[in-house]
């Protein structure tokens, strides 16, 4: 459910900057573009999501 959220959300964000950057400069919106992006910002925050460690660092100096 986590990587379905994710590319859900990926995909309107990144549409929507899409749609936003087209409109400036004045070219023809592509859906496929803003898809295939969201794809790739996907599998991206995943592969950093998974190399960041889940737990906290150890305070300087503190021992167990």
């Amino acid at each position: 459910m986590r990587y379905i959220m994710l590319f859900l959300w990926s995909a309107l964000l990144v549409s929507v900057l899409n749609y936003v950057v087209s409109s400036i400069q004045n070219v023809g919106f592509n859906l496929n573009l803003g898809l295939g992006l969201s794809v790739v910002f996907s599998v991206f925050l995943i592969i950093i999501s998974n190399i960041i460690p889940n737990e906290s660092p150890k305070q300087v100096g503190h021992q167990q």
